[in-house]
């Protein structure tokens, strides 16, 4: 059964434009159907905040979908990690690491540092730290050999 055909869902409003997902309640679950996996997942307050940057990014920014790549694998100091959402550019070169997290999640230090050892490996130049609510842009600079805080999301790859 279809969640609009149920009962009306009260999911938290985030910080990014309003989007109708296709939700679906199977038994006591809420599923959300992944438009880029072609698949529905179960509905977590992280996933809630994925499905919100992708469809921003595609919708608003302009970034091609065959361009995603969501929760990649990657082995880091003999530990399993996946990332949120990685962005490549049409060299399939990686280009943007966006770190998700739940909308109760503070994005702090620790948050950016997981997403610095992800990149570690995956050598983005950019970044976005989000819990939905609070979102952090982050480009690296040539010039200052670090990354630098930016006002808005990096423009879609070339």
């Amino acid at each position: 059964m279809s969640v609009a055909q149920d009962q009306k869902v009260n999911l938290p409003g985030l910080n990014l434009p309003r989007f109708e997902p296709d939700l679906k309640r199977v038994e006591d679950k809420l599923w959300i159907f992944d438009s880029l996996r072609r698949k529905h997942l179960v509905l977590t307050p992280e996933e809630w905040v994925r499905q919100h940057w992708i469809n921003f990014l595609i919708t608003h920014q302009g970034y091609p979908g065959g361009l995603f790549s969501l929760e990649k694998g990657l082995t880091y100091n003999q530990l399993r990690k996946r990332t949120d959402l990685i962005v490549f550019d049409r060299e399939a070169v990686p280009y943007l690491l966006v770190e998700c997290k739940a909308p109760g999640v503070k994005i702090d230090e620790k948050t950016l540092g997981q997403a610095m050892t992800y990149n570690q490996k995956i050598n983005c130049p950019n970044l976005i730290l989000s819990n939905g609510l609070t979102h952090i842009y982050m480009s690296y600079s040539e010039t200052d050999q670090r990354f630098v805080q930016l006002n808005n999301p990096p423009k879609s790859p070339k």
